[in-house]
């Protein structure tokens, strides 16, 4: 079923807000080894959790629903808001030096929304993907819808970006999620009250799209 055009600006202009800090490790909770893997999250304001505490976002929630499942992990949030597939290509070399076990990637949902061409889009993220990959680390990329705002032939290759990519990594090991974001289409009870970033509600729904994938990667 088609959402309204309304619910999809609310539900992707989560993607472009002011800049926040640069990313810090989440507080450690007292039962995380400290020699388990570090999974780093490499995203925008979705990821960052924006107007949230960081315990809210969803990268902290799937963290504790792994804790809770027997496999823990320390954890990076680099989520970034504003940050395009550009931006995330000129952090990912300082973020691998950290020497993660896994790299979540959710970016390009600016560059969607900005309508940037799909080409350097696709660059963007197979270089990073090169780079995790080639660092020893594993990936997992989440996939991104945008609205027919630019027309359907522009949204149909966007969302074809990720498409692609999945098919060509995944004899690679990576792992990949579509359009990790499809629950909250059309529910604006899982936003804040700015129409715009996802509640922790919102977030928890995330975690619950994401936590399988994650889980299966760092079993390998």
């Amino acid at each position: 079923m088609r959402a309204a055009p309304k619910l999809w600006f609310v539900l992707l202009a989560a993607c472009s807000d002011a800049a926040k800090p640069a990313p810090s490790l989440a507080a450690a909770e007292p039962s995380i080894p400290t020699d388990a893997p570090l999974v780093v999250f490499l995203g925008d304001s979705i990821t960052a959790g924006l107007h949230l505490p960081e315990a809210q976002a969803f990268p902290a929630v799937v963290q504790r629903s792994l804790l809770d499942a027997g496999q823990p992990f320390r954890l990076v949030n680099a989520g970034s808001s504003g940050d395009t597939s550009a931006g995330g290509l000129r952090r990912i070399d300082w973020l691998l030096k950290q020497k993660p076990a896994l790299v979540v990637v959710e970016l390009g949902g600016n560059d969607g929304m900005r309508g940037q061409d799909v080409g350097p889009i696709h660059d963007n993220l197979e270089a990073i993907l090169t780079k995790i990959t080639a660092a020893g680390a594993k990936a997992l990329l989440l996939g991104m819808r945008i609205p027919s705002s630019y027309g359907p032939d522009y949204t149909a290759k966007f969302a074809g970006v990720y498409d692609r990519l999945a098919a060509r990594w995944r004899d690679r090991g990576v792992g990949f999620v579509p359009f990790f974001m499809k629950n909250l289409v059309g529910k604006a009870e899982l936003f804040l009250d700015d129409g715009l970033h996802p509640s922790a509600a919102g977030q928890r729904v995330l975690a619950e799209a994401v936590t399988p994938a994650v889980a299966a990667l760092l079993r390998r």
